[in-house]
């Protein structure tokens, strides 16, 4: 991807990459996802840093953060709360679950059962979740972090389609490469000390921005028309059989958005589409065999190839 040219995410790029070795293309769209307003699943292997990277995005923009460890056991009252009942005061009182917080680590998300994982739909899909016909607001801005582990099956309950495609992005970290991995093993784990990273950013901002990018960053007809042809083409392709959604549509187009005002611009140029397409599209398709996630988007960059770039 290219280099980042917003000051501001620059910065928070540069204080994070300390903490993070080797995962600055991760970083980049772990907030092109954020900044979108969407959601964010990273499938990957354990102890490659997701945990730690969910960590200091909240950190560095000075967010709530609040962790969900998935079971088999684990209820959807233990991500959305439940009402106690206070003697005292002789009532019920509502106790708010980790889904309340602004970043939201949902770890091994596939570990969880399908009627669990479906309590994160809501809140995911309307930013508010349901509890014994009570609605709460969740607060602003909200952002779900998943993490899942690509070739674990046991214990494992994969998410359906309708969940998958409430991830605006879905991304690897990677292995670092071998002099960052150096530096790791060289000084151990730094994850400590981003409890007391200085945030570059307040909540207010966050949405601020998050607003901005939405209004104020211009997609013209010529890139819509050029967006809306990649999305027929996965329609049509002999290698899918199922293309991408409406909502699917929705999320190349904001996180095109988020690129371009990465890079300073406030408008959007083919390049954000073609960046982004890969990590906003295989998931939401149904392919027609079993691919690995590199063949997955080597078949969306070969129908990008075809479609014709607006001048």
């Amino acid at each position: 991807m290219p280099e980042i040219k917003n000051e501001a995410v620059a910065g928070i790029l540069r204080e994070l990459s300390k903490y993070l070795q080797g995962k600055e293309s991760a970083l980049k769209l772990s907030l092109i996802s954020f900044f979108s307003r969407g959601h964010l699943l990273i499938e990957d292997m354990p102890g490659l840093g997701k945990t730690t990277l969910a960590i200091g995005i909240a950190r560095a923009l000075g967010l709530t953060f609040g962790r969900i460890q998935c079971t088999s056991d684990l209820l959807p009252t233990d991500i959305t709360g439940l009402s106690v009942f206070n003697k005292s005061k002789g009532e019920f009182e509502f106790r708010k679950g980790p889904i309340f917080s602004n970043i939201v680590l949902v770890d091994e998300i596939n570990r969880a059962t399908p009627k669990t994982q479906s309590a994160l739909l809501e809140a995911m899909g309307e930013k508010q979740v349901t509890i014994e016909e009570t609605t709460f607001k969740l607060a602003r801005p909200f952002f779900v972090v998943a993490t899942q582990n690509p070739v674990e099956h046991y214990g494992t309950f994969p998410l359906p389609e309708s969940q998958l495609d409430r991830f605006m992005m879905k991304i690897g970290i990677g292995y670092p490469h071998r002099t960052a991995e150096m530096d790791i093993i060289r000084g151990g784990s730094r994850r400590e000390e981003l409890y007391s990273l200085e945030p570059f950013l307040t909540s207010e901002e966050c949405v601020n921005i998050q607003d901005s990018i939405r209004k104020n960053v211009y997609i013209s007809e010529k890139i819509l028309d050029y967006s809306l042809n990649i999305i027929e083409a996965t329609r049509t392709s002999k290698y899918l059989t199922a293309g991408v959604s409406t909502r699917g549509a929705l999320a190349l187009a904001n996180t095109a958005r988020a690129h371009a005002f990465f890079n300073s611009r406030d408008y959007v140029i083919p390049e954000d589409i073609k960046a982004l397409a890969e990590f906003t599209i295989p998931h939401r398709v149904l392919f027609k065999e079993e691919l690995d996630t590199d063949s997955k988007r080597e078949i969306i960059r070969s129908l990008l190839e075809k479609i014709p770039t607006p001048l």
